[in-house]
């Protein structure tokens, strides 16, 4: 009996086979004391194994976990270089003003009314140096910043307005026509780097007390000159030829 049972089997997997099914197949014992071949048939062609799943089930959690942290550091390159795009690179100092502005908004770690002045933004490796570069983004700042909602203050009002014959004035830097304390405010700091081609500026907005950083902001002006000696105007001056009775 047990011999007919397997040649049933047999044929019945071969038979199958043959049509491209997968077979399930056992062997169910009866109450009579016989068996009854129990077949299961699923699917027309076998089930393709994506390659992907294999190796899947080989990895050990340590890679899984390599392999996670990979994928999450490249939707943040994603994210930085979209950033670094449409953001923090312009081609126009307007723009690149706009940019630090919004985005001193934009990172503000805390919201609070506090009076913020505006210092003129120096050079990286000379702190104590600036030029009039870096006095019209200070001063373009104000206006943007103050229209961002910040409460931005002048502090470079005389005690009293002075008149002469060309005009009323004002604000000044002379130290000694200011007032000499200023009430407990913010500071906007900012430096710039000369790069080929380009200028890197760097904006924070400091508590004066603590020195604790409100808010940042870095952007690129990416202007494409050569040599930025125009936007400085510190270019050389041009090559003269001396002219010479001859003899």
């Amino acid at each position: 009996m047990i011999s007919s049972l397997s040649k049933i089997l047999f044929l019945g997997v071969f038979s199958l086979s043959i049509v491209g099914c997968n077979i399930k197949q056992s062997v169910v014992p009866q109450s009579d004391g016989s068996y009854k071949v129990s077949t299961s048939v699923f699917g027309g062609e076998p089930k393709k194994t994506n390659s992907s799943d294999t190796n899947n089930a080989y990895k050990t959690p340590h890679v899984n976990q390599v392999n996670n942290n990979l994928q999450v550091t490249k939707e943040y390159m994603k994210i930085a270089n979209d950033n670094e795009m449409y953001i923090t690179t312009q081609k126009t100092l307007e723009a690149t003003i706009n940019s630090l502005a919004t985005q001193m908004m934009r990172n503000q770690k805390m919201a609070t009314s506090k009076p913020v002045l505006i210092t003129s933004f120096v050079r990286l490796d000379q702190f104590k140096k600036t030029t009039e570069f870096g006095r019209i983004v200070s001063e373009s700042l104000i206006n943007e910043m103050s229209n961002r909602g910040f409460n931005v203050i002048e502090y470079r009002g005389q005690m009293a307005v002075s008149v002469n014959d060309q005009g009323e004035y004002f604000i000044t830097r002379k130290p000694h026509k200011l007032k000499s304390k200023i009430p407990n405010t913010y500071v906007v700091v900012g430096t710039y780097s000369r790069q080929l081609g380009k200028i890197m500026l760097n904006a924070r907005v400091i508590d004066n007390i603590t020195g604790k950083i409100i808010t940042s902001a870095r952007s690129t002006y990416d202007h494409g000159y050569v040599n930025d000696c125009i936007i400085f105007k510190d270019c050389k001056p041009a090559r003269t030829v001396k002219i010479i009775e001859e003899k």
